[in-house]
């Protein structure tokens, strides 16, 4: 850390991202106009060598980088005089200021390079393997598309990729510029928007696991709601509420379509049993992680853990005491068990709408869960088909909830809770009386996954909004990452630090100027230059540059005050083609 103190590791959670890792501070860094503090590398020398054996990674983060980084690329290029360890500069992740942040951005960036180079480097090998000579593109989570080698330096922009290819995606496959697309899978649904043709961004950085980054990344919102959603009674419902997730389970139907013989044997069983046991429909099963991914367990999870196998047995057989549920559930969190059970997937078996799996393994377990009792004393359903009904209903319902709190939260509406409104509940039920609540979005309802065309429809019915359900919605993502762009931008400034002295900083250089057009000249310059470098590093074949401006000049008591200017140049084009 260039120029900050140990007070600075207060902030943003960076103290906490960091744990303990090393530190080293030195005195240097730069002011908003770029200029230095004398830079002092004698702390970072004395510590270098030992420092090589002990981290897998270097990041720096220096003060006001963005609008200077010598001393950056100063740490830089002595880290890798003298290691051979990957370095990540916050001035090459961000062009905002926010010192913190961007140290724990440039943090969380430099523990990302071993990963995704494993991945890189596995997927490179099959390429091949294949005899594919063709440059490899990954997808960054604005939606655009940066080189392999360029992902290895910058993974962390990578963050939320998927969702972000879905949408490109989504703009492909129906030709709309302005929708708001729901991704539902089996375990979640991801709604974000897409206007003018590009996803909306997060304007305040992407978040990685607790931790707000820098990184501009697609404006996701998650809930747990899927095709493989967990089906369960409300608590505390006196009549047959349900209410679907977060928890995944295995869908009963591809239990039995994996394993028939001991899933149908112990599903009719269960189902023609005079007295229904608490564990009826559900089982419990190995994931099939390697045996060292399970070190570390407790007594009595290595004990349950042992009892469990690949083949799925019933939880009555695998539980013998109420205490091991939560011991169960510790399994189940650390992705070594799985557990199978009622989900929607098997309720749309049972009706019909999908048969990819077993159908009967579907009918049984919707027999066993109808003959639960609410809190009245009564059944749940009086058949399978009335039990799939309720569960379609209440997918329905909580998707249609799902897209509702997107779009409020991205329109900045605070104190609606969507799913407890009582006006909001009136609008998307319907209910008659004495005022009629609707609610709409603006745009229309763009829906992807492989069950998109099962659910949406009544989604979008539900919502009073035209749905687009496109013939490839369940590969959405990878034709986003197939017809994606390459697209870089870079920002340089242009302030006034004194009077008649205007000082040109980012895209790694710092220049002064008495000429205020001179000033602005060459940052027009510079940044097109530089975005348009960038873009053809990034794998583009003959990028198109787009400029914007934005000068900050107020007239003040008849004077114009000249405050800052913002040159932002964009680079965009498609990747280069394999030539034989």
């Amino acid at each position: 850390m260039i120029g900050f103190g140990p007070q600075d590791l207060a902030r943003d959670g960076l103290a906490e991202a960091l744990g303990s890792d090393p530190v080293i501070y030195l005195v240097g860094g730069h002011n908003v106009h770029g200029h230095e503090t004398p830079l002092d590398l004698a702390p970072l020398e004395a510590q270098l060598d030992d420092l090589a054996s002990d981290v897998s990674a270097v990041a720096i983060a220096g003060y006001f980088a963005v609008r200077n980084p010598a001393h950056e690329i100063a740490v830089r290029d002595l880290v890798r005089q003298r290691t051979s360890l990957p370095v990540t500069c916050s001035h090459d992740l961000s062009s905002r200021l926010g010192g913190p942040r961007r140290a724990l951005t440039t943090l969380l960036n430099a523990r990302l390079i071993s990963m995704v180079a494993r991945l890189i480097d596995a997927t490179s090998g099959y390429l091949r393997s294949r005899h594919i000579n063709a440059p490899m593109m990954v997808v960054r989570g604005d939606g655009a598309l940066i080189s392999a080698e360029e992902a290895l330096t910058r993974p962390i922009e990578t963050i939320l990729s998927g969702p972000a290819a879905s949408l490109i995606g989504a703009r492909h496959l129906t030709g709309l510029d302005n929708a708001v697309v729901s991704d539902i899978g089996g375990t979640t649904t991801d709604v974000a928007v897409l206007e003018g043709g590009l996803p909306r961004l997060d304007t305040e950085g992407a978040t990685v696991g607790r931790y707000r980054t820098m990184v501009e990344a697609v404006a996701m919102h998650t809930s747990g709601l899927g095709g493989d959603s967990e089906v369960r009674l409300a608590e505390g419902s006196f009549d047959a509420g349900l209410t679907l997730g977060p928890r995944r389970l295995m869908p009963l139907s591809l239990a039995a379509h994996l394993w028939p013989q001991p899933m149908l044997a112990n599903l009719e069983r269960q189902a023609q049993s005079a007295f229904p046991g608490r564990d009826d429909g559900r089982f419990a099963l190995r994931t099939g992680l390697p045996d060292t991914l399970a070190s570390g367990l407790t007594v009595q999870e290595a004990a349950l853990y042992s009892r469990i196998t690949r083949e799925p047995l019933p939880l009555a057989t695998v539980l013998t005491g109420t205490s091991q549920r939560a011991t169960l559930d510790a399994l189940v969190g650390r992705g070594l068990v799985l557990i199978a059970g009622f989900t929607p997937s098997d309720a749309m078996h049972v009706l019909g709408r999908q048969d990819q799996w077993h159908v009967e393994a579907a009918r049984f377990g919707a027999a066993i869960f109808a003959r639960r009792k609410t809190g009245s004393g009564l059944a749940v359903a009086q058949s399978p088909g009335e039990l799939a009904e309720m569960v379609s209903a209440r997918l329905t319902r909580q998707s249609a909830e799902a897209v509702l709190m997107a779009l409020i939260a991205d329109a900045g509406i605070s104190g609606i809770e969507v799913a407890r409104s009582a006006f909001i509940d009136r609008a998307l039920s319907r209910t008659p009386g004495l005022v009629r609540f609707g609610i709409k979005p603006d745009r229309p309802l763009v829906a992807l996954g492989a069950s998109a065309s099962v659910h949406y429809p009544a989604v979008a019915d539900m919502l009073d909004t035209e749905c687009f359900v496109p013939h490839h919605a369940g590969v959405a993502n990878a034709v986003g990452a197939v017809v994606g762009q390459v697209r870089e931008t870079v920002i340089v400034f242009v302030t006034e630090p004194e009077e008649g002295r205007y000082a040109v900083n980012g895209a790694g250089e710092h220049h002064i100027f008495k000429d205020r057009a001179a000033a602005f000249d060459r940052a027009r310059l510079l940044a097109g230059t530089q975005a348009r470098q960038a873009a053809i590093r990034s794998g583009a074949d003959h990028p198109v540059v787009e400029h914007v401006e934005e000068i900050k000049m107020p007239v003040i008591e008849g004077l114009e005050k000249f405050i800052e200017a913002r040159f932002t140049a964009a680079a965009s084009g498609r990747p280069r083609m394999a030539v034989k």
